[in-house]
């Protein structure tokens, strides 16, 4: 595939148009659609864009360092196009009003939306199984899962409908659907991007990231979405490095720590020869490989479901049924229509994570689960 750099060359040159890379998208999109990869298409619009961007070009106006690149959003990122539903029946009708900063920013970059991609729903899974509209499907082999949460994103990079995609990772929901399609997909260090217009899961864990086929285009989609935002206070005000110089650089004399407590029981075998072939060719550019201890990342999952689950249970309160999501029919009274719009709207993976959530920070259990694994969490940093 051919990566962004490449492409804008083309562009600037002339032998390539916006107009034509975008009408390949939703040419390759429709080609592929028994995939399951979008809920959503931009079909005129993206056009729009596309044509607008060649009429800068030709009058030789300034523009992005994504412009004319046709790029996909996770759709639990707001645009103010088309729907927003975070995969949710509850929520399969919300159009919303504004768009999130990242999109603000992929548009001031020059970027052209062609469609929202599938996900479990409220980024709960690592399946794409949990969706309200149906499962994503794995290019590579159809009859295997495409990973999770963000399947949807990972499979429209796999399936070369775009360069490049969004999508968010509370817990792996970007880097485990990256290696079950075979793309490159990252999670920024929390608060380098604005997660403002990212429907919440967990907000503590929550990122939004990017999925390319190859390093380059990730580090130019990440320089382009990254930066303090006002609208969110958890961003960073640390200034962003300009990561597609820092990849010129090399890794020579650089410090690489293996976790013991990663290569023991559950380590796949081959799994771990792939690994061994990435620690020889990292020490064969300078690196130096170090065996570090973990000694509490046993305790990693029991801690991220209760951290997870508690978010999770106070963001998705606002899912009443009052406002812009499902509402219930049969509802005779206030209660009710909260239960029942609730009930309808919600699949089952996230009433689950609801219920596990709104225990542990009940009277008498908060101190024993979510204190304690607050607790936990400072001692696997501490750790790291």
């Amino acid at each position: 595939m051919t990566g962004i750099k490449k492409i804008a060359e083309q562009l600037a040159q002339g032998s390539l148009t916006s107009q034509a890379l975008v009408s390949e998208a939703l040419q390759k999109i429709k080609a592929t659609s028994e995939l399951n990869a979008y809920l959503d298409v931009f079909s005129d619009s993206a056009l729009k864009r596309a044509k607008i961007v060649d009429e800068k070009r030709s009058r030789g106006e300034a523009l992005g360092p994504l412009a004319g690149i046709p790029i996909a959003v996770k759709d639990n990122i707001v645009m103010d196009e088309g729907k927003s539903t975070a995969g949710s029946k509850i929520l399969a009708k919300f159009e919303s009003p504004y768009n999130a900063t990242v999109v603000e920013r992929l548009l001031a970059a020059g970027a052209i939306p062609v469609g929202k991609t599938n996900l479990d729903e409220f980024a709960m899974g690592s399946t794409t199984e949990s969706s309200f509209f149906g499962p994503s499907k794995n290019p590579l082999n159809p009859e295997h899962i495409p990973g999770g949460s963000s399947g949807g994103s990972a499979v429209a990079v796999a399936s070369d409908t775009v360069r490049v995609s969004l999508g968010s990772d509370t817990g792996g929901s970007i880097r485990q659907p990256a290696a079950c399609c075979g793309v490159l997909g990252l999670k920024p260090t929390y608060g380098r991007v604005s997660r403002y217009g990212l429907i919440a899961f967990a907000s503590s864990l929550d990122q939004i990231g990017p999925f390319a086929r190859c390093s380059e285009d990730a580090a130019l989609l990440l320089q382009c979405i990254s930066g303090f935002d006002e609208m969110d206070n958890t961003s960073s005000t640390r200034p962003v490095p300009d990561f597609s110089a820092e990849l010129q650089k090399g890794i020579k004399g650089k410090i690489i720590g293996l976790p013991k407590e990663y290569f023991g029981t559950g380590l796949d075998a081959k799994i771990a020869i792939s690994i061994e072939k990435a620690v020889k060719q990292l020490e064969g550019q300078g690196a130096k490989i170090q065996e570090i201890s973990l000694p509490h990342m046993e305790y990693g999952v029991a801690a991220y479901y209760v951290i997870a689950c508690a978010e999770a249970s106070a963001n998705l309160a606002r899912f009443d049924g009052v406002r812009y999501t499902h509402r219930s029919q049969s509802a005779n009274d206030l209660i009710s229509l909260y239960s029942k719009s609730r009930a309808e709207g919600f699949g089952t993976e996230v009433k689950r994570r609801i219920i596990l959530g709104t225990y542990v920070l009940s009277s008498g259990f908060y101190d024993a689960y979510y204190l304690q694994a607050q607790k936990v969490r400072r001692v696997i940093t501490d750790d790291f």
